[in-house]
Formats: C-alpha cells, structure tokens, sequence
C-alpha cells in the first residue's frame, strides 16, 4: 500500500518521443538512465519501441522497456522504460541527422498521443523531445512548432511561453518573428495583456505575488527618447496601466541589467520584448539547464530547449541535462498547476 501511495504521489509526465532522425531518443532513454528523475517523477515515454531500442544500443545503456496501453499499467520504476509503443515508424529505417516526412508524422503523432491522454486526465504533464520544422512540413503539417500545434490541439488560442534556469524565469512578448516584425509588437495594448496573462500564469505555479519587471527595447532603455522612444510611448503607459490594475510591475529596465537583477531576486519573472533577448539571457546561465515551459494550456507542458541536433544524432553525444529538468520541474509544477486550473483562479 505504502508504495501504491508513494507512486500516485509522483507526477506521471508525459514523454513524446519527437523526431527521431534526432537525438531525441538517444536523451529520453539517457535521462531515463538517472535513477533520480523517478524521485519526483512517473515518467511514461510516447512513442516507437524499435526507436528506443535503436537509442539504447547507441548509448550502450541496459533498460528494459515495458508496454502498456493504459498509463495505468505503469511500472514507473528505475530500470524500466513504460512506452506506449504507437508502431507508426519504420524507426530502423530512418536514417539520423536528415530531414524526414515519416520522422515528422511520426513525432506528430506521438505529440497528439501525449496530449491525448493528459486531456483524458491520465497523465500529469507533457515534458517534450525536439521536433524538426521542416520534417513537419514535409509530412504536411502545418503547424511551425510545438507551441503553436499544443495551441491548436487544445483550443488555446495564444500560449504563453516561459523560460527557466534555475530560479530565472523569462517571458516573451513575442516569439518567432522576424526583429522588425517583433518591434511593432511593443505596443502599449499587448503589453499590458500579457503582463495580467503573466501574473496569472507565474500564480498558476504557485508564486501567489509575483513581481514582473519588463525589459527595456533600446540601448539603455531609449535614453529619455534619445535612441528611441518605444519606451516612453508604450511600455510605461503600459507599465502605468498595470499598476493601475494592482500588478506588481517593475520597469522598463535596460536589458542588460534586468536579467541580472531578476536572478538576483529582485524580480519573479522578467518580460522580454522579443525572442533573442530573452534567449540569450537565459541560454547564458546555463545552456543546457535551461527549459521552456507553455502555460494557458489545460496542462503544463515543458521542452528541451535545444533542436534535434542533427550532427549528433546517432552517435551517444547528445547532453540529458535539459531531458532531465524538463521532467523534473513538469513534475514539481504539475499538481499546482492542476489545482489551479481547477479551482479557476
């Protein structure tokens, strides 16, 4: 009994497989080879058996695999991999480090798979593999990435995506744009919505008072307008509206100094106006520890912050760290993340 309790007491994450002409695999099974992600976690992989096998042999690691159908049937033990082998791929056949249509409709489906049984409500979290845009594209998927596909799977209309390093956390205005697209983004409106959208989600994760400070756009946030008046245009009034509304909102702050002052403390979370800012901010810290998490979905998700790594697929190099973190902080915000979303605050 007590070990019954002690495993419900576990998140159970979701694991996609995504393409696995990448190292995707090669750092689920890899991750899955620490016998401290099961301290916190169940995590169940989504995805194709021979691929795993086929990454279990490149790493030279000895993990049996067990299947199942129903999440419920989860061993969730160090030594076994759970998988729900969906069998979509001719895994042996995809050949690593290229672009594929199979490899892409086979990470879609291992993607809608996950996200599936999390709205089933039998698993927790979905913690994410890479995905390869092309390869998506190539097995005429539209959807450029995993944000905007979860977005579209469960009628979310505008995700909001957050990263973390250590105790960093980092918003974005904007994503994939070009820097010129991201600027006529700074407006006093947008900004103002995604501050309520994340104090909302920074309190979904359990931070009840967070305190937001948002990146300066110019070089030493516009010098009073004089290399650019974004700042006293839209991000004060914007800033102003804020604290009208209750927020604790800090800012604009230039860019070169809010980062640091957040992971210092002074702030919860920082707003970054686009999406190199906030990149390079965090990559920095800790380029492998550093995840993102979607929020505003019915369920938290996490990812891997780095791509498929093409020239390291295949060949047992690839670095776990950030597989790893991700299936630990899914599983640490999960349960709150939940209640919060069901007491609808």
């Amino acid at each position: 009994m007590t070990g019954d309790l002690q495993k419900r007491s576990r998140s159970l994450i979701g694991i996609p497989l995504g393409d696995i002409a990448g190292v995707g695999p090669e750092i689920v099974v890899m991750a899955l080879a620490q016998p401290a992600v099961y301290e916190t976690a169940r995590p169940l992989v989504i995805g194709e058996i021979n691929a795993l096998r086929r990454a279990l042999r490149i790493t030279g690691l000895s993990l049996a695999i067990h299947c199942l159908e129903n999440p419920t049937q989860g061993e969730y033990r160090y030594g076994v991999i759970d998988l729900v082998d969906l069998d979509n791929v001719e895994a042996e056949q995809v050949k690593f480090g290229k672009v594929q249509a199979e490899a892409g409709r086979a990470a879609f489906e291992f993607i809608c798979k996950a996200v599936n049984l999390t709205q089933a409500g039998l698993i927790d979290a979905i913690a994410t593999t890479p995905i390869n845009k092309e390869a998506f594209h190539a097995a005429g998927i539209r959807d450029i990435g995993h944000t905007e596909l979860l977005g579209r799977l469960t009628g979310t209309a505008d995700p909001l995506t957050l990263f973390q390093v250590f105790d960093l956390k980092v918003f974005f205005l904007s994503r994939h744009l070009s820097l010129a697209g991201a600027i006529q983004q700074v407006t006093r409106q947008r900004v103002l919505d995604y501050l309520q959208r994340c104090t909302r989600a920074l309190q979904s994760l359990g931070i009840p008072k967070p305190r937001l400070a948002v990146a300066g756009l110019n070089p030493h946030g516009g010098e009073h307008g004089r290399f650019g008046d974004e700042e006293g245009r839209e991000l004060e009034p914007a800033i102003a509206d804020a604290h009208a509304l209750g927020l604790a909102v800090a800012g604009p702050i230039a860019a070169d100094s809010v980062f640091h002052l957040a992971q210092q403390g002074a702030f919860d979370a920082v707003l970054a106006l686009y999406h190199d800012q906030g990149h390079i901010a965090t990559k920095m810290v800790d380029f492998y520890r550093t995840i993102a998490i979607t929020l505003e979905l019915p369920f938290i998700r996490t990812s891997v912050d780095h791509g498929t790594a093409f020239d390291l697929a295949g060949s047992g190099r690839a670095n776990p760290l950030s597989m790893v973190e991700a299936i630990r902080v899914a599983a640490a915000y999960a349960p709150h993340y939940r209640q919060h979303r069901i007491d609808g605050i």
